[in-house]
């Protein structure tokens, strides 16, 4: 199914550690390359937010097969790098994402379940 991605959000970086940060995410930006060169992902995006008061400050999108995302997910590497990741920035996630069919696949199982629900009057 298209559109299954791994949202990885971070928040501020830790203070005294904004050089480590850097080092953090080039590795991670040549991981995600890495990873995109192999076919294990299709694509990867990035993005910094303005100063907004949220706790959000950044994060990386890695499009691809849900199997190759779990693979990933469970990888030794790929955790070896959360854990660095965690040790200079707040705020860590990492959630599933659904977008084109694989949104429309998730927003139909919706559909079923509040079909199945009393509805407010």
């Amino acid at each position: 199914m298209a559109g299954e991605a791994l949202f990885l959000g971070w928040g501020q970086v830790v203070r005294a550690r904004e050089q480590l940060a850097l080092e953090v995410f080039q590795e991670a930006v040549t991981y995600y390359g890495k990873l995109q060169e192999e076919g294990q992902i299709e694509r990867f995006d990035a993005y910094l937010l303005e100063p907004h008061g949220g706790d959000l400050a950044g994060f990386f999108l890695l499009h691809g097969e849900q199997a190759k995302l779990d693979a990933i997910r469970s990888s030794a590497e790929f955790q070896r790098l959360l854990v660095r990741a965690g040790s200079v920035i707040d705020n860590l996630g990492l959630v599933g994402a659904f977008g084109g069919d694989a949104l429309g696949h998730q927003m139909a199982l919706f559909g079923e379940m509040a079909q199945e629900l009393p509805q407010a009057k």
